[in-house]
């Protein structure tokens, strides 16, 4: 499979190069080789791209909703036919084990293309009768140009997320993949265009803050929407401010999963797998504090020591394999000294807690007990596969706890008792909650965050709120009265 790709931006319809943008490197996490190289966008090239999203606006807001529906309709089909090859880049570009990127990545850009792709006909205004035979009517319209800024966790499903909603109202979009992720977006831009979107509605363009810096900052930018850290959305967030941008934000978490004595335990470890070490733990909704009621707590953590017997880690590729290495080495020496902090501090080590010799970012499934609220490994996002359980003794307790976090992206319940897990949900704060499950996503529901987790919701019905805007006509059927 050619991993290269044919440039390093797609801009306009077509793939376009400037090498004398800064070199960025693609290092493939399983190795540590580079298996790709592409440039920085200079100047011109993020002028081209606004240039050529501004231009295909228009066109593209001319057509119908069902023809934009039927566009990203068709795009959904490419993507699912290409479900192979995208994978296989996917598992190239983050190091994420192609077991996990066939079912949980270009499948999910997928849908989101489809679900929008559907939704993009039925997007009208309505009629508001008044006094005397007067009438209001509303045009919801499209907001222009939307950047979309992505993190190099799940670079299709991001591209797809913001870029099918966007699509679908009838705005343009330019994208800026993560510099650590800079090859899968480049796809997404090929197939939209393929299935039939005008030359610039989609547009990639690569680079470091720098460059998204420069396009924020543009006039043409109507709506920045950002899926990254804290430290990082605040500063977009402030320079979006600045220029008075719509904006969404989808940024960091330190959510809790509340394990209670009668939640079935098979089932609560398995969600706490998946909320710690999917993606190797390296999902902003993961739900890294565990908190398990003490009667449940020796069982838990001898079957999850259990569980994790069945990790197998190896080359990403090997549809086998279900652990795949850390992005970056940079994100695992982060991770090791979060993990170092945790032994320091008097966390109990359970299993794990070594990175692992050779070639290749990995760390071993790392899980912590008698974890306290004030320890680092409790307190800041890790983003990698270390689990942190700490004991609760009441339903009081535990949601007062899990809810003193200056984060709220997610929660997660597991009891049986469903008159509980409700009054768990209603009293989470945190945009996405689960009851005995975590961390699943359909593009049907709304996902997001509240307090420092982020602002506006993607996916669902919601996510047309924020890439529209709704316009009030108001018709005269009378005379005008005029005080002189």
């Amino acid at each position: 499979m050619q991993i290269q790709p044919k440039a390093s931006h797609f801009i306009d319809g077509e793939y376009v190069e400037d090498t004398t943008g800064e070199a960025i490197e693609v290092i493939y996490p399983f190795t540590g080789e580079v298996v790709a190289k592409v440039h920085a966008a200079t100047p011109a090239i993020i002028d081209r791209a606004l240039t050529a999203a501004a231009r295909a606006q228009k066109e593209w807001a001319s057509w119908t909703g069902t023809e934009r529906g039927r566009v990203l309709r068709r795009a959904a089909d490419i993507m699912r036919e290409r479900n192979h090859d995208l994978s296989v880049l996917e598992t190239y570009d983050t190091g994420k084990p192609y077991q996990e990127t066939s079912v949980a990545d270009a499948t999910s850009g997928a849908d989101a293309l489809e679900y929008f792709g559907g939704l993009a006909g039925s997007l009208t205004g309505e009629h508001i009768p008044l006094a005397g035979g007067d009438f209001v009517y509303t045009r919801r319209e499209p907001l222009g140009v939307c950047l979309g800024i992505g993190a190099w966790n799940y670079p299709t499903q991001i591209a797809s997320w913001k870029g099918a909603p966007a699509l679908a109202c009838g705005n343009a979009m330019v994208f800026k993949p993560s510099e650590t992720t800079p090859l899968c977006a480049l796809k997404v831009a090929e197939i939209l265009h393929e299935a039939g979107a005008p030359a610039g509605t989609y547009n990639v363009v690569q680079g470091m803050g720098a460059v998204g810096a420069a396009l924020i900052n543009d006039p043409r930018v109507a709506k920045v929407s950002l899926t990254g850290s804290v430290p990082t959305g605040q500063k977009v967030y402030a320079a979006a401010a600045a220029g008075v941008r719509h904006v969404t934000m989808e940024l960091g978490g330190k959510s809790p999963i509340v394990i209670f004595d009668d939640a079935d335990l098979e089932n609560a470890v398995s969600g706490a797998i998946l909320g710690n070490f999917y993606s190797t733990g390296q999902v902003c909704s993961n739900g890294t504090r565990v908190f398990v009621q003490k009667g449940i707590k020796d069982a838990f953590l001898a079957r999850m020591t259990e569980r994790l017997k069945g990790v197998v880690m190896g080359d990403p590729q090997d549809p086998a394999v279900n652990f795949g290495p850390m992005v970056s080495a940079n994100q695992r020496d982060i991770v090791m000294g979060f993990v170092k902090k945790g032994v320091a501090e008097g966390a109990r080590l359970v299993t794990g807690g070594h990175a692992i010799d050779g070639p290749g970012f990995f760390i071993e499934p790392t899980v912590f007990a008698d974890v306290t609220d004030d320890m680092t490994i409790a307190t800041d996002e890790i983003f990698g596969p270390v689990l942190s359980v700490l004991d609760f003794d009441t339903e009081e307790e535990a949601l007062a706890r899990a809810n003193d976090t200056p984060f709220g992206l997610a929660a997660s319940v597991f009891t049986k008792d469903l008159t509980r897990a409700h009054r768990m949900a209603a009293g989470f704060e945190a945009g996405t909650c689960y009851i005995n499950t975590h961390n699943l996503a359909p593009v049907e529901a709304p996902f997001g965050g509240s307090k420092l987790s982020g602002v506006g919701r993607e996916n669902s019905k919601l996510a047309i709120e924020h890439y529209s805007e709704m316009k009030g006509v108001y018709v005269a059927m009378t005379d005008v009265e005029a005080p002189f």
